[in-house]
């Protein structure tokens, strides 16, 4: 009975402390998730501004020509991919481990430290990435591409739905698509458009990258912040389940102590 009475104590202590730690987390989290979504929405905007003014370039004919257009029927895939920086996110890493397994032959440029972990490369940690680490991707990426050295570009990175809800995807990038939705402008562009877009399309690369990875730590944060409150709710229960045990192991021991007593009085 005393050594149940011990482990028993042994085993709450241990949950305490994890329970101490699951909250820390989720407080930590909880502090980095405002700060977090408007960066996110700023990539957000910054991205869509991109994306408008390439796809008005793309509406010209004479843009079609640019390499950054030209499909291949190559399957050579480069993908940069964005994971976690840490762990105890939920299945936030794991989701985007596992959709990069539909493409095991793929290039790949690791950003967040659990990527970075499982691929050689730069260290580049998602909560600090910075225009410059993009542009510098980007600016590799768009010669590599007109090299010939893969035939199609993308992001593997995790789409921000909610705070209860992230989901991993594939943001293709090169080569450009020409979308249905784009209208035309009457605007002049000099030397022409071909040479403008052709100019934009590192920028608009860095762009996209720096929108995906900042959108992909606000999942990253949100998915911790639920993780760690899901974690210590279980954390709380399990104390109470174990501290009711404790009593009753307790109350057992000493009914048995009392037991023992009242016998031997009267022997």
């Amino acid at each position: 009975m005393g050594a149940d009475i011990k482990q028993l104590r042994t085993r709450i202590k241990s949950v305490d402390s994890t329970l101490h730690l699951t909250k820390a987390m989720g407080l930590v989290a909880s502090s980095k998730i405002r700060r977090a979504t408007e960066s996110m929405n700023r990539g957000k905007e910054y991205a869509a501004a991109l994306t408008e003014t390439v796809e008005q370039l793309s509406t010209y004919e004479e843009c079609r020509k640019s390499p950054y257009m030209k499909a291949t029927d190559g399957d050579r895939l480069c993908l940069l991919v964005v994971a976690g920086d840490r762990g105890l996110a939920g299945g936030y890493n794991a989701n985007i481990f596992r959709l990069l397994k539909e493409y095991p032959d793929a290039e790949i440029i690791p950003v967040g430290k659990r990527a970075c972990d499982r691929f050689p490369g730069k260290l580049l940690y998602a909560e600090h990435f910075t225009y410059a680490d993009a542009k510098e991707i980007a600016d590799r990426i768009c010669r590599e591409f007109i090299e010939g050295k893969f035939d199609r570009f993308g992001v593997v990175c995790t789409k921000y739905i909610s705070l209860m809800s992230q989901e991993a995807y594939v943001r293709w990038l090169l080569p450009l698509q020409m979308s249905e939705s784009a209208k035309s402008v009457s605007a002049v562009f000099e030397p022409d458009e071909i040479t403008v877009l052709n100019a934009v399309i590192p920028e608009y690369v860095a762009g996209m990258v720096v929108a995906s990875v900042k959108e992909s730590f606000a999942g990253e944060v949100a998915a911790r912040r639920v993780a760690m409150d899901s974690a210590g709710k279980n954390a709380q229960e399990m104390i109470d389940r174990l501290g009711l045990e404790y009593n009753r192991a307790r109350q057992g021991a000493i009914t048995q102590e009392i037991t023992e007593i009242v016998a031997g009085s009267g022997s």
